[in-house]
């Protein structure tokens, strides 16, 4: 059983909360899901409903992992017998872990497309490339499946061996040097974009919002969003609130986390739709920006080796800062039983994960025709991939979300809760009828209407 140790430093958290929600989720996803939903009609309601919804759940998770002291399973479990509720919370633990052990399943796959693309990039693949070689390329790099398991395990080892050197020595020390380097990296890509592509478009696009672009579908996929680029539902957050010291104030630190998340939101769409608009790419390219579009422009851009060789680095910082935190969340857990060492049990787990990610691999080669839910007529079409996506996404997280808020709000006492928050004031209490009464039926509606399709 590892003893729990504390990061060293509040920064030493701040940087690891920070690269736990910071991720794919912002660079790859973010835009491109403003790309296809309207710009900045959208990101104006991702925006509000990061400060209405994302920072009470960031609070909530570094709460509970706070207040609890160990791992999502043995915080949940340990909390809820304290106030005089069963021990069957802890399921609660288990269900953030397995969000985090699944979305890292795919998630690895894709930040191993990322590894593939720096490699092409730093030898100079991308000079020159047309859209027709880019597509072609993206393919040639899913349809070999040797291929891509290489470069899905190289990511998880990558992932394995920061985990593997503990929270001080592997975890701090690795987002300490990691999430400066990439904001710096995301300011020069910004200001070489602001000097040499359209930015004048990209800062109408995504500031200037047209709201005849909305519609009940962007508000749910911009609530979505909002979850998704926090971490919301995972164990990441509520595994190093464990690890935060006592003397931080939670609100400020879940302040702090949402700030640099959007921040980052913002500058990676500077950086990117100048580039999409100087070169005639579509804002709307949907996933492919990144791997279709973006080299595209590398390609042909002044300099374009070396700007696309740090575009990718970018992304595999923050790739591995949010990996890091959804293994860190399972072995946290594992390592709390007596007679096991933190090496083993990140080996196991991480190689456990990579092995299940081989379903996700194949699903662009050697499995590619194979549905397994054909069967159901909204999972058509829906390879492995998509059915491990789909589930994390949209019945996981979301689950887990709202169990979270039921927990903090109706499971903790409230005297317990008040002592967390530092005090009972005004914020405090919003917060709690939040958790109580406002994102329990929000999170509901939008399970309801995403397994409905209404």
């Amino acid at each position: 059983m590892e003893d729990r140790t504390q990061f060293a430093t509040r920064w030493g958290f701040a940087f690891a909360a920070i690269g736990s929600a910071v991720g794919l989720g912002n660079i790859w996803r973010f835009p491109f899901m403003a790309g296809e939903n309207g710009g900045g009609a959208f990101i104006s309601l991702y925006f509000i409903f990061i400060l209405l919804f994302g920072i009470p759940a960031l609070i909530a998770m570094i709460l509970i992992g706070r207040r609890g002291g160990k791992s999502p399973v043995g915080s949940t479990e340990g909390l809820a017998i304290a106030d005089g509720h069963s021990r069957n919370w802890k399921w609660l633990g288990w269900l953030t872990l397995s969000v985090a052990f699944f979305a890292l399943t795919f998630f690895s796959v894709v930040a191993g497309w990322v590894l593939a693309y720096l490699v092409k990039s730093i030898f100079g693949e991308l000079v020159e490339l047309s859209p027709a070689g880019s597509v072609d390329l993206f393919n040639l790099v899913k349809s070999d499946p040797l291929g891509m398991a290489f470069w899905h395990g190289v990511f998880m080892v990558l992932t394995m061996s920061i985990v593997a050197r503990g929270v001080r020595a592997g975890v701090e020390r690795a987002v300490s040097l990691m999430m400066p380097a990439l904001f710096v990296i995301l300011l020069f890509l910004v200001a070489y974009a602001a000097l040499t592509a359209d930015f004048y478009s990209a800062v109408q696009f995504m500031f200037v919002p047209d709201f005849d672009r909305l519609d009940s579908q962007v508000v749910l996929l911009a609530l979505g969003q909002a979850f998704f680029s926090l971490s919301v539902g995972g164990g990441g957050i509520i595994a190093y609130g464990a690890y935060l010291q006592r003397e931080a104030s939670i609100p400020k630190t879940a302040v702090l986390i949402a700030s640099a998340n959007v921040s980052v939101d913002l500058l990676a769409g500077l950086a990117i739709f100048p580039i999409v608009f100087a070169y005639g790419l579509q804002a709307g390219a949907g996933p492919g920006l990144l791997f279709e579009a973006l080299p595209v422009a590398f390609g042909q851009m002044p300099g374009g080796q070396i700007i696309g060789s740090l575009f990718f680095v970018l992304v595999l910082f923050a790739a591995l800062s949010t990996s890091i935190s959804m293994l860190e969340s399972v072995v946290s857990r594992l390592v709390e039983r007596p007679g096991v060492t933190r090496v083993g049990m990140t080996l196991r787990a991480g190689s456990l994960i990579w092995f299940f990610g081989l379903g996700s691999v194949f699903s662009y080669n050697l499995l590619a025709d194979f549905e397994p839910l054909a069967f159901i007529a909204m999972f058509e079409g829906f390879t492995i991939f998509r059915l491990v996506d789909f589930f994390v996404v949209n019945v996981l997280i979301l689950t887990s979300a709202l169990l979270l808020t039921i927990f903090v709000g109706y499971v903790m006492s409230g005297q317990a809760t008040q002592e967390e928050w530092g005090g009972d004031h005004v914020l405090f209490r919003l917060w709690r009828f939040n958790m109580r009464y406002i994102a329990p039926p929000v999170i509901l509606l939008i399970f309801v209407v995403t397994m409905t399709g209404q």
